[in-house]
């Protein structure tokens, strides 16, 4: 295994396909992106099982692949049974005994179905006459990137950027394609490129000096299927100049940013649109106008509308100077206190994009009311690729075992309710039109940090792609991709452990939704008070009889921004699931649970637990020493020896910190340190 590879492994023998794989392509097709799909076939081909292609100039009766878009192929009259029509981006393939046929509603679908065909042969999921369709469920399948200009990533644990060195955009020509293939691959069709904390020089992005490589840039990604779209500062006409205001109601601001996207258009005609962080955490806003977040993102997205951009505005928005004495503040109903008032005042060109959770990507939080109750307002779900709560790609952390999660929940904001899943499958104003994620790649090697890490990049693409998919699915189709098909016994250990991570690292991290235990400003490893009395907000709030945040309408009322249905189960202590039960509820560690034990003894086995099952994914991972590359193994190996040491620390200070709160014992006898 090549760890540069990923999930694109060289594969050893043949492939299992009737008659051989085909070796000449018939071609019904055009544009830079279709040509980039025959090129796709061909190079990874020849890459994978060492076979060359060679292309036909017509029809000659022989065996062959057609590789194609659906009217092109049905104007060649091949003889196909073809379907009236396919979605956007969708494609079919079908094997037979005249040969294979990958057909896209598309030049993108021509792409994907090449990758989909390439993939299934690879993980041996590819048959004698097969037959297949498939299509995207959303719209948008975006990767945010946290990269700084100067190189540095914000919350990045895989080297350093891809896109930018010191204050330019400086690149790996081959690698930005080689990254551009792993994100095509899995679906996605947009990037941002810079961090939505627009700093340094990249405050400058949009303008005639830096222009030109954003445009050689995109050129890159363009044959891909995948375009770029720009983080931009909201206080830029003061920034860059020459204004004195950002007002969005003041015509000259409009007009400044008018003719910024005018530019900016010029040069790269395809860009997505702009990506926005405004009043948060620092970074400008209208608010300091007295303007509404409706009034901002509609001015800039009437800027953008003119060429077709799209306007990406994120609703992680909060008081980030809180009175830890004041108990009704909560930061978790920051972006339904925001947001909701301004349902349907948003322009037609205007995307929310909402974390999935209320707070900001802990390890267990409930599904923020906002994705649900929004019901004129277009919209995202963001997620976050990069671990930055979730062990950091020192610890493994497999998740779409969580997405999956988020996925099934039901919003219930209908009388037959309606899982996440299926508000993204539908698009449009009454569901979520696509997904956005942190990006966890950087210049290591292995392009994650972490190698095991990949299973979240592939994992995000394919969800986001398919929402309904299964997180089991995800690993075991990774698995075989990347440890190969000849290697079953490898790649079904390497899913079993992708699966039992993340339950792992929630076991012994901060319990029962409890967040934000950790250290301040690196978030990776355990500091239980340290942001307990942080401007940034309080979130635990022990003493010595009781732990949790109260957020029914005794407390900040959060649980009420729920549907009914969800709002009558978070508020209840006895209907609450466990896993959020200190998110809702101040409860006494006495409090029994349904297994029987005190919520205190609760907290103490999960925590032995986690260190229990980190320590077992390791020795299943040693058991596989003479299967798997050498520096793959002893890489791994090295990140799991520092997963089990964190795992520790956790438990020993979680567990130590309660004892010494509450004089309680484990009731077990385990050794707790007083």
């Amino acid at each position: 295994m090549r760890e540069y590879d990923c999930w694109f492994q060289k594969q050893d023998g043949e492939p299992c396909v009737k008659g051989g794989l085909p070796e000449r392509i018939l071609l019904a097709g055009g544009g830079e992106i279709f040509n980039n799909a025959v090129a796709e076939y061909s190079e990874l081909l020849l890459r994978k099982w060492g076979v060359k292609t060679v292309k036909l100039n017509g029809f000659t009766g022989e065996r062959c692949v057609v590789i194609g878009v659906l009217d092109e192929i049905r104007s060649k009259n091949l003889n196909f049974s073809l379907p009236a029509s396919l979605p956007p981006e969708g494609f079919l393939i079908r094997s037979g005994d005249d040969g294979l046929l990958i057909c896209g509603a598309d030049e993108r679908g021509a792409l994907y179905g090449v990758y989909r065909f390439l993939a299934l042969l690879a993980s041996g999921a590819f048959s004698e006459n097969f037959e297949t369709t498939d299509s995207p469920r959303s719209k948008y399948r975006i990767i945010n990137h946290w990269d700084e200009a100067s190189g540095f990533i914000e919350r990045g644990y895989a080297g350093r950027s891809l896109f930018f060195k010191d204050g330019e955009i400086k690149y790996d020509a081959a690698r930005i394609k080689d990254y551009a293939r792993l994100l095509a691959s899995t679906g996605i069709n947009i990037i941002s490129i810079n961090n939505v904390n627009v700093r340094g020089e990249a405050k400058r992005f949009i303008t005639e000096e830096y222009l030109p490589g954003v445009a050689a840039l995109s050129a890159i990604f363009r044959p891909f299927g995948v375009r770029l779209m720009l983080s931009i500062n909201f206080a830029a006409p003061c920034v860059i100049g020459p204004l004195a205001t950002a007002d969005p109601l003041d015509e000259k601001v409009a007009a400044w940013w008018a003719e910024r996207a005018r530019v900016v258009y010029s040069c790269i005609p395809d860009l997505a649109g702009f990506l926005v962080k405004a009043d948060s955490e620092g970074e400008p806003g209208p608010f300091q106008y007295g303007r509404t977040h409706a009034d901002g993102a509609n001015m800039l997205a009437a800027a953008l509308k003119p060429y077709g951009g799209e306007l990406i505005w994120r609703c992680f928005v909060y008081n980030n100077s809180q009175d830890w004495r004041n108990w009704k503040i909560d930061r978790a109903r920051a972006a339904c206190d925001v947001f909701l008032p301004l349902d349907g005042a948003f322009s037609d060109n205007v995307l929310l994009q909402i974390k999935y959770g209320p707070l900001d990507f802990q390890v267990l939080e409930p599904v923020t009311p906002l994705l649900g109750a929004l019901k004129k307002t277009r919209r995202l779900i963001e997620f976050q690729i990069t671990q930055e709560y979730t062990g950091q790609q020192i610890d493994l952390c497999f998740l779409p075992y969580m997405w999956e999660k988020v996925m099934n929940f039901d919003a219930a904001y209908a009388e037959t309710g309606f899982k996440i899943k299926e508000l993204a499958a539908n698009g449009g104003f009454e569901g979520i039109e696509g997904f956005a994620a942190v990006a966890n790649t950087g210049l290591d090697k292995n392009w994650t940090g972490h190698t095991l890490a990949q299973a979240n990049l592939y994992g995000y693409g394919r969800i986001a792609w398919k929402p309904d998919l299964k997180a089991l699915d995800i690993a075991e189709e990774w698995s075989r991709l990347t440890f190969g098909v000849k290697q079953p016994k490898t790649a079904e250990t390497v899913s079993q452990i992708l699966m039992r991570s993340y339950p792992a690292y929630e076991k012994y991290n901060a319990p029962f939704g409890i967040c934000f235990m950790v250290t301040p400003s690196t978030h990776y490893g355990p500091n239980i008070e340290g942001y307990e009395y942080s401007k940034w907000g309080t979130y635990h709030r022990a003493d010595l009889h009781a732990i949790g945040v109260d957020r029914t309408v005794r407390g900040s009322g959060y649980a009420a921004l729920y549907a009914p249905k969800n709002a009558a189960v978070f508020s209840d202590p006895s209907l609450c699931p466990k896993e959020f039960l200190l998110f809702f509820h101040r409860l006494p560690y006495g409090r029994l649970l349904a297994n029987g034990e005190t919520l205190l003894q609760n907290i103490y086995d999960s925590h032995f637990e986690g260190v229990e099952e980190a320590q077992k994914m390791m020795e299943d991972w040693e058991a596989l020493k003479e299967a798997v590359d050498g520096c793959v193994y002893e890489s791994v190996l090295e990140k799991f020896k520092l997963q089990i040491k964190n795992a520790r620390e956790w438990r020993d200070q979680i567990n130590t910190y309660f004892f010494r709160k509450t004089g309680i014992s484990d009731a077990k006898g385990r050794l707790i340190y007083p």
